[in-house]
């Protein structure tokens, strides 16, 4: 496993950088963040017909770019960096990740080009009542009379209040399904506020909303959708931490106590090394996990639920310590040392704490019974 970029993956960052330089600075965040889709649809315009961040994950065959996950692990961990929000992560992860399993080619064919263009908009309707990511249900469930309708609610669900597509997963008489909703309007959406504010969720109720199948026995589909959900978090938190530890450095490089830069102390000198140790094993676990993905490797499980525990635990110590290294001005609004804190805690939960894959990854290991 060889995780030197390729001369087309250093040419990916270097643009999302000098892209997201120009379009995600820290009022470009905010203003973003509290406008009505809550997020720059001129970046996101940008960042998916410029640079086709949306199509990387998916095959030319439907319009994508046919690279893998791990360039859009690439992508997720520029914008984690940058702080931007963006629905990547709703549409060209979940949304594609979701269509990518559908049984009928032609919903296939007909869903993802869309989606690979940023055109549109997609999202998944999975966390039950109790913000749970269930593999065996949801709550919502479906019934099949002259055509399939949904009912019940789902909750956190990503974008959910703009999303163009909205497939969503429900119980069904057999078990698990997998669905498409044929009429979004009669979706009735109720955002929920969230700690981070540069991650919209809402609140979806459906009350006899017809839907058609993409797959009906859907258990083995939901649980490599969950495992590509987890790497795509890990990395979005990885860059989060290294933007965190960028602007510690930089910082107590420029505070000056008793005559000299903070920085300079051997204590803090300490403190900030412990920072760059959680960021780099943390990107390890979590580029180890983006090529599993990317590659179909059978480990898939045991490296996504790593990679989330793991990088769950690194971005809550380093957004902890950009905090008290900072002192009071990390704690306000003017600095963008809170959205680094916000993030790490809202993404901390975002498919699951870290001790929810910990228990997961015993079981796979079978240090625990299953």
């Amino acid at each position: 496993m060889d995780f030197s970029l390729t001369e087309e993956q250093n040419e990916l960052v270097k643009m999302l950088r000098a892209v997201l330089d120009r379009h995600a600075t820290s009022a470009a965040v905010r203003d973003a963040a509290a406008s009505e889709t809550g997020y720059d649809a001129d970046l996101w315009r940008v960042l998916a017909e410029e640079i086709g961040a949306a199509s990387l994950a998916i095959p030319e065959e439907y319009g994508g770019a046919g690279f893998t996950w791990f360039e859009t692990g690439l992508v997720l961990e520029a914008l984690g960096y940058s702080l931007a929000p963006t629905p990547l992560l709703a549409s060209a992860v979940l949304g594609a990740a979701a269509v990518l399993h559908a049984d009928d080619e032609a919903d296939r064919e007909r869903l993802l080009p869309g989606i690979a263009e940023g055109s549109t908009i997609a999202t998944l309707a999975w966390a039950d009542e109790q913000g749970r990511w269930r593999t065996d249900g949801s709550g919502l469930t479906a019934v099949e009379g002259s055509g399939w309708t949904l009912d019940g609610t789902a909750t956190l669900v990503l974008d959910g209040a703009g999303a163009d597509t909205i497939l969503a997963v429900a119980s069904t008489p057999a078990g698990v399904g997998l669905f498409e909703v044929l009429d979004t309007g009669a979706v009735e959406p109720a955002e929920t506020p969230a700690m981070d504010t540069t991650l919209r969720v809402a609140t979806l109720t459906f009350r006899k909303v017809a839907a058609r199948p993409l797959v009906l026995d859907a258990r083995a589909a939901l649980e490599e959708i969950r495992d590509i959900a987890l790497v795509a978090v890990s990395c979005l938190q990885v860059g989060t931490a290294q933007r965190g530890l960028d602007m510690t450095v930089e910082y107590a490089g420029q505070r000056v106590q008793f005559g000299r830069p903070i920085g300079s102390f051997q204590a803090l000198k300490h403190r900030m090394a412990d920072m760059l140790v959680q960021v780099e094993t943390a990107r390890t676990a979590a580029w180890a996990a983006a090529w599993s993905a990317g590659t179909g490797a059978a480990d898939l499980p045991e490296r996504a639920a790593m990679a989330k525990a793991w990088c769950s635990d690194a971005l809550e110590k380093v957004a902890s310590e950009t905090v008290q290294l900072h002192g009071g001005i990390a704690i306000t609004w003017e600095h963008d040392a809170q959205l680094v804190f916000k993030r790490a805690h809202a993404t901390g939960e975002l498919f699951g704490p870290a001790r929810e894959h910990r228990r997961r990854l015993q079981s796979m290991l079978g240090l625990v019974p299953a």
